[in-house]
């Protein structure tokens, strides 16, 4: 395309690249003008023939599970900076969507997350972060659009079965408690619900759900379905009238981009209700990157929703540092603001929800994307992508093998947009360290006599946003605390009168859920505990383990002292653990290995290398009984380890 522009354009660059070596670091980044005469390959933005489809937002996950376990702990001033960067307009990712777990009781990834209502006639609204997290993010962001959706449900709702459509009407009524204690206990207003994350989907269930809901005077409340694959629940959309009507968007999730005949057919919102799940440095920031252009190009998803939202849990657990940005540490107060934070505020900040895409979207001749989108009031914004495959991989699904190169791209603005003077351009590009922008502002690029055009030269790995709105801006604060490892010596008497969360500092659930509890029969030293408050297994996700185990700690640790009073609450049959060097966590804790300390109610005790109760070391006999307070303490020294083989972290659990 270079070789084809006329001598005058030529001219006019070199003019460009002049003016563009007086400011600072420009001399790196790529070449920015005005084209005088257009060639024939120029990119049309143009309005004259309509817009596309509607602007739903760009958003992230918190949830699915208990991936912002650890955030709550932070000290100030630091976890507002990290809600900061994620939801302050103008100012880190600026997310337009905040989608929550449902806390169901059972093990949804990294951990499980409390339920409302874990029996049938007990409800708290206070219990776990979510109400909490999406008040900050209201707080940061009144306009910011919040969804809930059910991974794992409490076991009553089953009535003895691992299934929570026993009973329709049941679990439509504990749905809907949770959208209205939003609203009552925290003036929280929930915009959509979702049915049961990636799993089956009851046609009956999702009527009785809207029914409930429009009757409990929820007509606002739209409901999104399937959070899963595109099919079957496109194709059973078109079969059926009353199910099309009653769902209001069709959420898919790792949809590569793309979607399918019949979801489109439906004439629905389309949604990638969950995407991105990959580690958050440059690579990961690529696949989003080029993801939040091309869900629309190639499958018109109009809100592409990230998990998760931030990689705050212990990172041995499963899909590590897979948030938009890493804040695992809150006993030192360091954080991450990693490239993704960056990449997604290309969008989210010269964008809202109710803007439009232009119809004249698409990939670019040598490889990469733009897309165009408009307020309608003259306002435009221009997202222009060049992440290659090696740098752009997603986690999931396969990425079939494409190829970018240099190239020259020329955008010419037509229809209401053509007597457009300036546009505001922000460029980042992923790479090497030395050779990495994120998010800069470069000069702004002047219109007034290029007839509407513009050429940009674009090299692999690269982000563009070309804006009419001013408005954008890279926020920063201070430098966080220096990374620290968890402290050698740590310890919790859970002598907290009035706690402001359900759970205690650093525990972090993998089966079971251990909260907060005065015991007020004891005045003395147990007056204040953790206890594991259910008695029945939930409706699962994932494969809870069958014992009750809470995890805290440092994986490097391998010779420690475990101590713990511990009180077992169910003659005969009831027992308690603590244990060292745990391997495992998350969706694979059923299976994890390391020294577990068990004694029963029953009068026995044993020692085994695995949660299961599998592989025995010793047992025997010891005087123990029910409702009374014992001191256990555990003893692991060894004599050759490998720290980088195991999820070293001190744990408890009673049943």
């Amino acid at each position: 395309m270079a070789e084809r522009l006329p001598q005058a354009s030529r001219q006019r660059r070199g003019k460009a690249m002049t003016a563009a070596a007086g400011s600072a670091g420009r001399a790196a980044v790529p070449l920015l003008l005005c084209a005088l005469l257009v060639p024939g390959g120029a990119y049309v933005l143009d309005d004259s023939d309509g817009l596309g489809r509607e602007f739903d937002g760009i958003g992230a996950v918190s949830g699915g599970g208990a991936t912002s376990r650890l955030l709550v702990n932070y000290p100030e001033p630091y976890r507002s900076q990290i809600l900061d960067y994620l939801f302050k307009p103008n100012f880190g990712a600026s997310l337009h969507i905040l989608k929550v777990e449902i806390g169901g009781d059972g093990q949804t990834t990294d951990g499980t997350e409390p339920s409302h209502m874990h029996y049938a006639l007990d409800e708290n609204y206070f219990r776990g972060y979510e109400w909490w997290l999406m008040k900050e993010a209201k707080k940061r962001n009144p306009n910011i659009i919040l969804m809930g959706l059910p991974w794992s449900f409490p076991g009553w709702l089953g009535k003895g079965f691992n299934w929570p459509y026993v009973n329709l009407q049941l679990t439509a009524y504990y749905v809907m408690t949770w959208i209205v204690g939003a609203k009552h206990y925290h003036d929280l207003d929930i915009d959509y619900i979702g049915i049961w994350n990636e799993r089956s989907f009851d046609i009956n269930y999702i009527k009785v759900l809207r029914r409930m809901l429009n009757y409990q005077g929820l007509h606002r409340v739209k409901i999104i379905a399937s959070d899963n694959l595109w099919e079957p629940i496109s194709a059973s959309m078109l079969l059926d009238t009353e199910l099309l009507n009653v769902i209001d968007v069709i959420g898919a999730h790792y949809p590569g981009t793309r979607t399918v005949r019949d979801a489109k057919l439906t004439k629905k919102k389309l949604w990638s209700s969950e995407d991105f799940s990959t580690l958050n440095n440059d690579v990961g920031a690529g696949c989003l990157g080029r993801i939040l252009n091309q869900n629309y190009i190639n499958g018109y998803m109009t809100a592409t929703i990230a998990w998760n939202l931030v990689a705050s849990y212990y990172e041995q657990l499963p899909y590590g540092r897979c948030g938009l940005m890493t804040a695992q540490e809150p006993w030192s107060g360091h954080y991450a603001v990693e490239p993704p934070i960056w990449v997604t505020a290309h969008t989210t900040q010269f964008t809202q929800p109710g803007w439009y895409y232009l119809k004249t979207v698409g990939h670019l001749e040598k490889g990469g994307s733009y897309v165009a989108l408009t307020d309608g009031l003259g306002n435009l914004t221009i997202i222009v992508e060049t992440m290659s495959h090696k740098h752009s991989r997603c986690i999931r699904p396969f990425l079939p093998y494409f190829n970018v190169s240099h190239q020259f791209a020329t955008f010419l603005l037509k229809g209401s947009f053509s007597e457009i003077p300036e546009l505001q351009v922000w460029y980042t590009r992923l790479g090497k360290p030395s050779k990495r922008f994120l998010f800069k502002q470069l000069d702004s690029l002047w219109l007034l006599d290029s007839g509407g055009a513009f050429t940009l030269e674009l090299q692999e790995d690269e982000l563009f946003t070309l804006t009419t709105l001013t408005t954008g801006g890279k926020g920063s604060c201070p430098p966080p605390p220096e990374s620290q490892p968890f402290p050698q010596v740590y310890d919790d008497d859970f002598d907290v009168d009035y706690p402001f969360f359900s759970e205690a500092p650093n525990f972090a659930d993998q089966t079971g859920v251990f909260e907060y509890f005065t015991n007020i029969e004891d005045p003395g030293e147990h007056r204040f505990t953790l206890r594991q408050v259910l008695n029945q297994r939930p409706i699962t996700w994932a494969a809870d383990a069958y014992n009750t185990i809470s995890v805290i700690g440092d994986y490097k640790w391998s010779n420690l002292t475990v101590r713990c009073d511990v009180y077992i609450e169910t003659p005969e049959k009831g027992g308690v653990f603590i244990a060292g060097r745990v391997n495992k966590g998350g969706i694979l804790i059923r299976s994890a290995r390391g020294v577990f300390f068990w004694i029963f109610a029953n009068g026995t005790y044993k020692v085994t290398g695995d949660l299961a109760g599998w592989i025995i070391y010793a047992l025997g006999h010891v005087d123990v009984t029910a409702k009374r307070w014992y001191t256990l303490t555990l003893i692991i020294k060894c004599e050759d380890h490998s720290p980088s083989q195991h999820l070293e972290m001190t744990t408890a659990g009673i049943y």
